[in-house]
C-alpha cells in the first residue's frame, strides 16, 4: 500500500495540557406534531442527519428526543416532541429518513408509542412470540407475561414465480456468532430477495442501565458489543462528561484516541484475515491472525486487558504504559505484506470484484456508517465530524466509490495503515508521565449529554439523561449496526448464494450491538 496523504501542516511538537470542553454545540428545538416534519425536512436538506431517536417516560406525559447531526463544523440539534401518555403517538417520520422508520418501530415495540401512518408497522425488535402491550421499556412493566409459542411462523414476504425458491439460514450457526434468520428467495443460484431477521438475544442493555450509577454502568457500556469496548465506553464517558459539565485534561483525551485506533487495528486486520478466508486464502488468514494476536498482546501489555477493558474512565483514561512507534511500525508492514500477498491472487480479486455493490445513493439513503458508507462513497467519520480531540482531525478520511466486497476490503486495509500512522502521531503529541482526571463541575438538576465516536464499524452515539442523584434516569444507545444492517439485502440483490458468507463478511456487522 502507498502512504496515504498527509495535512499539509506540519504536526504540532506539543500539546496543551488544557482540560477540553465540546458541549456548546447541542441545541434543542420543541417541536410539536404538525411541526415536527418540517424542522426535520429543514435539517436533512442542510445536510444534517439522523442520528439517534430517543423515548422517554417521564411522570405525565412521554417525551421524544429526536437528536440530527452535522459535520463541518460539528453540529448536533435536537428536536424535542412531547406526546399523550394514556395514548402516546408521534407523526412518522419513514417518509423523510429511512433510519427514522427504524427508530419508530423499535419504540413502539419497546415504549408502544405509536408513528402514526408508517408505511411498515410490523415489529422489529420484539418477535411474534412475545406478549401483546407488553413494553418493556416503561416503568411500569414488571416482570414480563407468559410468551407464546417459539414456533409461530414469522410473515415472511414470498417471492413467486417460475423457478423461485426459498434458503433458510439460521438463527443458530456453525460457528462462534450470535443467531440471526437469513431467508433467500432464489433462482438458480442468484438472490432475488434476502430478509434479514435478527433480535433474538434482546439483552435489555438500555434498561440495565437505569437507576446505576455512572461507574455501576462502565463495565456494562464495554460489553455492549464485545469487539467495540473502547468505542462504546468513550461515547458512554463523553455523554456523562457533557451532562456533568466534566472537563478532560487534553492529554488524556489523546491517550483515548490511541485507544480507539488500537481497537480499530485489531479489528480491521481480523477481517482482512477472515475475508481472505472465505477465498480459499487460508494462510492469508492465519497469517492475519498472528498479526491479531500481537496486537492484542500489546493491548494487554498498554491498559492490562486483551480487549482494552478499564482503560476509559469518565474524565479521563487509565493506562499501564504506551505502545512505541517501532512497535506500530513493525504490525504495519506486516499487515501491509497481507493485503499485498491477498490483491496478488486472481481468484481473491475475481472474487471480491463487483461482488455486492452498495451504490453511494442507496448508502446515503439507508444512513450507513462506518467503512460501509466510506467504501460507496460517502465522505463520513466522527473523527473529522464530531471530533472529542482536534487531534483525531489529522486522520485519514479514507473512502472508495465502487461499493463492492473489493472497496470494503481496500477500506480496512488503507484505513489500517491510516489508523498506523495517527497512532504514531498521536504518541509523539502524549509525552510521558501520569495521566490526571478531569474536574467535575457540580451540577445541580436532571442533565443530559451526548457521546459520538468513530469506532472501528463507524460512528457509534450515547445520549444520557440524569437524575438529581446522577443516577442514569434514561440511556439511549446506537451502534453502528442498526444502522448498517439493512445494507445487507439490498447489497445482495442479484448476486449468487455463494458469495452471501463473503458479503456478509465483508460488512462484518453486530448482531450484539443491534439486539441491545
Amino acid at each position: 500500500m502507498s502512504e496515504p496523504d498527509r495535512p499539509d501542516t506540519p504536526p504540532p511538537t506539543d500539546f496543551p495540557a488544557v482540560e477540553s470542553r465540546h458541549y456548546h454545540r447541542r441545541r434543542q428545538l420543541e417541536v410539536t406534531s404538525d411541526t415536527l416534519g418540517t424542522r426535520t425536512t429543514e435539517l436533512l436538506d442542510s445536510g444534517f442527519r439522523l442520528g439517534l431517536v430517543a423515548a422517554h417516560e417521564d411522570e405525565d406525559r412521554f417525551r421524544v428526543v429526536y437528536l440530527f447531526l452535522a459535520g463541518h463544523p460539528d453540529r448536533r440539534v435536537e428536536l424535542v416532541l412531547t406526546t399523550d401518555r394514556d395514548a402516546p403517538s408521534v407523526p412518522t417520520l419513514a417518509g423523510l429518513s429511512f433510519p427514522a422508520g427504524r427508530f419508530e418501530r423499535e419504540m413502539r415495540d419497546l415504549y408502544g408509542i405509536i408513528p402514526l401512518d408508517h408505511p411498515l408497522p410490523r415489529r422489529l425488535v420484539r418477535h411474534q412470540h412475545w406478549p401483546q402491550g407488553w413494553y418493556p421499556m416503561r416503568r411500569d412493566a414488571g416482570a414480563p407475561p407468559a410468551f407464546g409459542s417459539e414456533d409461530q411462523p414469522y410473515p415472511f414476504a414470498t417471492v413467486q414465480g417460475p423457478g423461485v425458491y426459498e434458503i433458510p439460514v439460521g438463527p443458530i450457526h456453525a460457528g462462534l456468532i450470535e443467531p440471526g434468520h437469513f431467508r433467500f428467495s432464489v433462482v438458480g443460484e442468484t438472490i432475488l430477495k434476502l430478509k434479514a431477521r435478527l433480535w433474538f438475544v434482546h439483552r435489555g442493555i438500555e434498561k440495565h442501565a437505569e437507576g446505576r450509577t455512572v461507574s455501576e454502568a462502565l463495565p456494562l457500556m464495554e460489553r455492549v458489543a464485545g469487539d467495540t469496548s473502547v468505542g462504546h465506553a468513550l461515547a458512554f464517558s463523553l455523554a456523562v462528561e457533557e451532562a456533568l459539565d466534566w472537563a478532560v485534561p487534553a492529554p488524556a483525551q489523546l491517550i483515548r484516541a490511541v485507544l480507539l485506533e488500537l481497537e480499530r487495528l485489531y479489528n480491521h486486520i481480523t477481517d482482512i484475515g477472515a475475508l481472505c478466508n472465505d477465498v480459499g486464502q487460508g494462510l492469508l488468514n492465519a497469517h492475519a491472525l498472528t498479526l491479531r494476536e500481537r496486537l492484542l498482546r500489546l493491548n494487554a501489555e498498554t491498559t492490562g486487558h486483551r480487549l482494552l477493558r478499564g482503560a476509559i474512565v469518565p474524565g479521563g483514561a487509565r493506562l499501564q504504559t504506551l505502545p512505541t512507534a517501532a512497535a506500530i511500525d513493525h504490525i504495519d508492514a506486516e499487515a501491509d505484506r497481507i493485503v499485498t500477498l491477498a490483491l496478488g491472487h486472481s481468484v481473491v480479486r475475481d472474487r471480491f470484484t463487483d461482488t455486492a455493490v452498495l451504490p453511494t445513493d442507496q448508502a446515503r439513503d439507508l444512513g450507513t456508517l462506518g467503512y460501509v458508507a466510506r467504501a460507496s462513497g460517502l465522505r463520513i467519520d466522527a473523527r473529522h465530524d464530531h471530533p472529542f480531540t482536534e487531534a483525531t482531525t489529522r486522520a485519514q478520511l479514507v473512502t472508495k466509490s465502487e461499493g463492492d466486497v473489493m472497496a470494503r476490503f481496500l477500506m480496512r486495509a488503507e484505513e489500517f495503515h491510516a489508523s498506523a500512522l495517527l497512532v504514531k502521531d498521536l504518541l509523539a503529541l502524549v509525552g510521558g508521565g501520569d495521566v490526571p482526571l478531569g474536574k467535575l463541575s457540580p451540577i445541580a438538576g436532571q442533565t443530559s449529554g451526548v457521546g459520538l465516536v468513530e469506532g472501528w464499524r463507524g460512528t457509534i452515539a450515547h445520549r444520557i439523561e440524569l437524575a438529581p442523584d446522577k443516577t442514569i434516569r434514561r440511556l439511549k444507545i446506537v451502534d453502528p449496526s442498526f444502522l448498517n444492517w439493512p445494507a445487507v439485502p439490498v447489497s445482495l440483490t442479484d448476486t449468487i448464494v455463494p458469495d452471501f458468507p463473503l458479503t456478509n463478511k465483508s460488512f462484518n456487522l453486530s448482531y450484539a450491538g443491534n439486539d441491545l
